[in-house]
């Protein structure tokens, strides 16, 4: 009796239900960037944090200015200067104006802003008299509240949010100074293959370069873990079981094999793994990508079993080691935005598995983006050479048999 080959879905759901969050610890915010809240962020400082003007111009009483116009400017006296980063304030009778920068604070005797623009003078002569020939629009024109952003105690970030720049940038405008984060997941990369030789090495009949290693590496950082060890082992047990001991003793959280993991004959990682029960091994309704393997170490190391390919293995990670590792961190969101795009190609889909075809973008029509395969392969699993090209990959579900030029397929774009 045949099994039920699983979707990407329902393997990824097994990997999840063995995903447990890393520790918290407290950061200082000028070393948090990439890291993940693990609590919610309160305001400690209102933003902004004193009423100030929007505009470089004057600080004025609208009652004295609301009737201006270029045929009836209304003439003021102005009486002070307020430069940003000072701490005064001066007074403002009827029919005086004091000059301000943006971000000075507002008099408390004004209560609207005429810009410099908006005076017959300007700023050339704008410490003696002014004539202003446009009134404000309202009461309060160019005026920026005290608290009107945020006010203190306020949520500014959610537990769940990643620390990028602009988010680190909030939280110092709101006067934080240390976060609750969570500990980014240490992860080990193992290429598995007695072909495998390093980079830049002299390549011998049989042998190919190790790509699997930087690549699946370069993905780990890309989702803010820590890559602690990238090895490469032949296809040896007792080679491989020492390779992994050592990893294991040395607190990894989440272990990549590259290849190993199909039904030949030399697939080490399967070979090793399966008989303990420490992984299992199977395929998955995908192309490309269709063998897996996943397990739980007995310290609690997620062991990801991916397809030797380069590109089977770099979809594999997409679909599921990121939102593994993400899950980990207490990522509110684990997977890449999607877009709908037509694409400017025709291709066929393999019957009953979902298809991740590496794709280019067309931007030149800014009402209109379309995508095409990046290479005339499709979805070819070893084609590592041209994968550069690569922009997004674009999801077809396992129902569909082929796509038309024209059809609106899933794009999610690519580090």
């Amino acid at each position: 009796m045949s099994r039920t080959v699983p979707t990407v879905q329902e393997h990824l759901a097994s990997v999840l239900t063995e995903v447990t969050a890393t520790p918290t610890h407290l950061e200082q915010l000028s070393a948090a960037e990439g890291k993940t809240l693990a609590q919610d962020v309160r305001a400690r400082l209102q933003v902004p944090p004193f009423t100030n003007s929007s505009m470089d111009g004057f600080a004025v009483r609208f009652d004295d200015v609301r009737g201006a116009s270029e045929s009836t400017p209304v003439a003021l006296q102005v009486v002070g200067d307020i430069p940003a980063g000072v701490d005064i304030d001066p007074p403002l009778a009827s029919g005086q104006a004091i000059r301000i920068m943006t971000g000075s604070p507002m008099p408390s005797a004004a209560d609207s802003i005429v810009p410099f623009e908006d005076t017959l003078e300007g700023l050339s002569d704008s410490l003696s008299t002014i004539s202003v020939a446009a009134a404000p629009k309202k009461l309060g024109s160019f005026v920026r509240h005290a608290g009107e952003d945020v006010g203190v105690d306020d949520v500014v970030l959610q537990a769940g949010t990643r620390l990028g720049p602009r988010q680190c940038a909030s939280l110092i405008a709101t006067g934080v100074t240390h976060v609750s984060v969570a500990t980014a997941p240490k992860v080990a990369i193992v290429s598995t293959g007695s072909e495998l030789v390093p980079a830049g090495h002299e390549l011998q009949r049989g042998q190919i370069p190790d790509t699997n290693g930087q690549l699946l590496a370069g993905l780990a950082r890309d989702a803010d873990a820590v890559v602690t060890r990238v090895v490469s082992v032949p296809d040896d047990e007792h080679t491989f079981r020492s390779v992994l001991s050592e990893l294991l003793t040395e607190g990894t959280d989440v272990i990549c094999f590259s290849g190993g993991v199909s039904a030949g004959a030399y697939e080490v990682v399967r070979n090793a793994l399966s008989e303990s029960g420490e992984m299992r091994f199977g395929p998955v309704a995908m192309q490309p990508g269709k063998p897996q393997g996943f397990g739980v170490s007995t310290s609690g190391c997620l062991l990801f079993g991916l397809p030797g390919n380069p590109v089977s293995s770099a979809v594999s990670f997409e679909a599921f080691v990121r939102p593994a590792l993400l899950s980990m961190q207490g990522r509110t969101e684990i997977h890449r935005p999607r877009l709908r795009l037509p694409t400017t190609q025709a291709w066929s889909c393999p019957p009953g598995r979902e298809q991740y075809v590496p794709v280019v973008i067309d931007h030149s029509d800014s009402n209109q983006w379309t995508v095409a395969p990046a290479t005339v392969a499709h979805s070819a699993s070893h084609l590592i050479g041209t994968l550069g090209l690569a922009e997004a990959l674009a999801i077809v579900p396992a129902s569909t048999e082929h796509v038309q030029v024209g059809d609106l397929v899933d794009v999610v774009s690519l580090p």
